[in-house]
């Protein structure tokens, strides 16, 4: 085996971009933009200035796995063309869901549920043949149950609820205004003023975990109908492809920093989820490495999720 392989996971705020050697040591691991075509930022340049930190590199194959792909056509067909255009080697474009799926089971059988951003569960008995489900990641404006976006935005409605005396949360909106910086007063403002939308409220997901950890009996129950709403599309997702009791489920994404919400759907499920076997980049790395030939095996996995996770710490 020769040469170098490439995975790029990209999510709604950010992008992990891995080049791998055969012996599952990393030759670069870059942090770049989101790749995201629904936003304002140039993702077809970001794509074309990652070509040009590969340089001369005997890049072998490389998968990208891309928010929204297989989702709206012309963003499919675009971030296609676009990799094809810069990456001519053997590539792949896939949903960045199905990448953290492959990186959760190291492409065997299992149902993933990804919350960060946005919500999405992907599942599949990972059999040549075998079909994959995916369930949910509709996105933000009628979808995304359960992800970051979601919550900060039911954070925004019981904050206008408090407001007009329909729903009272005294000690909640308190702490959340104080969280966001603002007074009650300014809310419309600095929901209409974020540079980006979509981030900006889903970052509000941060404080109720914070809350929620502090003993906060609101931002604890706005966790608890999240754990809901993953489990549901976990479920659905594993019927749906012909799992059998009991499911088998792993996860990635941040909102799963927020303690007890595993412990919480664990209840729900009925069973305990399975540590990722990789990480998300490390999903694309794996698939790009069988599509360049190469002989990878359990110690192999192993291997590159102990170089990945080193890095990622850093």
């Amino acid at each position: 085996m020769s040469g170098l392989v490439l995975g790029v996971d990209s999510g709604g705020t950010k992008t992990l971009a891995a080049l791998v050697a055969p012996d599952a040591s990393l030759a670069s691991l870059r942090h770049l933009p989101s790749l995201d075509p629904t936003t304002d930022g140039d993702w077809a340049a970001e794509i074309a200035a990652l070509a040009g930190t590969v340089g001369d590199a005997d890049l072998q194959a490389s998968i990208f796995g891309l928010p929204f792909h297989g989702e709206v056509d012309e963003y499919t067909e675009a971030q296609i063309a676009a990799v094809r255009l810069h990456f001519p080697q053997k590539a792949i474009v896939e949903n960045d869901v199905r990448i953290a799926f492959d990186g959760a089971f190291a492409c065997g059988a299992g149902a993933l549920i990804l919350a960060g951003t946005g919500s999405m569960a992907w599942a599949s008995l990972g059999e040549t043949d075998s079909p994959h489900i995916r369930i949910g990641g509709w996105g933000d404006i009628f979808g995304d149950e359960g992800s970051a976006y979601w919550l900060g935005r039911e954070v925004l409605t019981l904050l206008s609820r408090h407001i007009d005396g329909r729903e009272p949360s005294p000690a909640f909106a308190k702490r959340m205004f104080a969280a966001m910086g603002i007074s009650q007063e300014r809310l419309m403002a600095w929901s209409y003023r974020l540079e980006s939308r979509r981030s900006g409220i889903a970052g509000l997901a941060r404080h109720v975990t914070a809350l929620a950890a502090d003993g906060d009996k609101v931002a604890g129950r706005l966790l608890e109908r999240a754990a809901d709403e993953l489990s549901e599309q976990l479920a659905v997702a594993w019927h749906r492809c012909g799992g059998s009791s009991p499911i088998r489920w792993s996860y990635a994404g941040g909102l799963f920093n927020a303690a007890g919400i595993l412990d919480q759907m664990t209840l729900r499920l009925g069973t305990s989820p399975s540590s990722p076997r990789l990480p998300p980049v490390g999903g694309a790395v794996l698939r790009a490495a069988r599509l360049a030939g190469w002989a990878v095996d359990d110690v192999w996995v192993d291997r590159l999720d102990a170089n990945l996770r080193t890095a990622l710490v850093v």
